[in-house]
């Protein structure tokens, strides 16, 4: 049993589960994967592997923690006492898991004192793991990034012109009709746009320099926790804000030229002025 609120320390529990977590994940891609439920609207699937994994990921770092607090898209919620909180999603990507298309993601985050110190960030079909935790002595950075255990960074200055955003789309029709404006005035602007289905492994994606940004709303705490952290150690911004159907959205991009994509994406619509 740990009580340890040292980022390194949380770093080790948060791979471990994820680690885990994903191996359970392959199991259910292995068998028949079916719709549990839904929850925003019929498109917005919950599997069988969804919630399993949530449980294992939770009983794990119960047997681990058991004074943590637990944040799961899944679950309930739980509070906790030592100051800790994990936030959790079991699968980031589940349509694409549905339907066997290879990108989705356990996401696995730590929280001390409202501040993500930690995060691993699993792409399941291609078993590459991102990671990342705070570090006080790293410098200015506070902190490295790393993918399979190799430091990453994000890609050097590009015009605007000349960069590869990717974005993502709500599950309601409302939401989607503002998206998809947006996204179509953005498109003109840059070199092109890419949807791969997991915030996750998109911010993921931006920190290795696979990505020049990243925008989307209807996002959650789960869906970026992780791999937000992992992106602004690789040297990128991160906004969380409000989009412009008013729901949560977040914008990520390399620090060097972020002011100049998110003015970019506020032109084209996807947030509220």
């Amino acid at each position: 049993m740990s009580h340890s609120t040292e980022p390194a320390a949380l770093a080790a529990v948060a791979l471990a589960v994820a680690d885990e977590a994903a191996a359970l994940v392959r199991e259910h891609a292995a068998a028949e994967v079916l719709v549990a439920a839904t929850k925003s609207s019929d498109v917005d699937v919950v599997t069988a592997a969804d919630r399993a994994v949530e449980e294992l990921i939770r009983t794990r770092i119960g047997e681990t923690r058991p004074d943590d607090a637990f944040l799961g898209e899944e679950g309930d919620d739980v509070a906790g006492t030592s100051g800790v909180r994990w936030i959790v999603d079991p699968i980031d990507g589940t349509v694409n898991f549905l339907y066997g298309i290879p990108e989705y993601a356990v996401s696995v985050a730590a929280e001390v004192a409202g501040e993500i110190v930690a995060g691993v960030v699993v792409d399941v079909a291609k078993s590459v793991v991102y990671a990342g935790h705070l570090d006080p002595g790293a410098g200015p950075t506070g902190g490295v990034a790393t993918r399979n255990g190799v430091p990453i960074v994000v890609r050097a200055p590009a015009p605007l012109g000349q960069r590869l955003i990717a974005t993502g789309f709500n599950y309601t029709r409302e939401v989607r009709t503002v998206q998809a404006a947006a996204a179509a005035r953005l498109l003109p602007e840059v070199r092109d746009i890419r949807r791969g289905g997991s915030c996750a492994l998109d911010l993921c994606k931006v920190a290795q320099g696979a990505l020049d940004g990243y925008v989307e709303e209807g996002v959650h705490l789960w869906d970026h926790a992780a791999g937000g952290l992992i992106a602004r150690l690789a040297g990128a911004r991160t906004l969380v804000t409000v989009g412009a159907a008013g729901t949560e959205a977040m914008v990520c991009g390399p620090a060097n030229g972020f002011e100049e994509l998110l003015e970019a994406v506020r032109c084209a619509g996807f947030l509220r002025e």
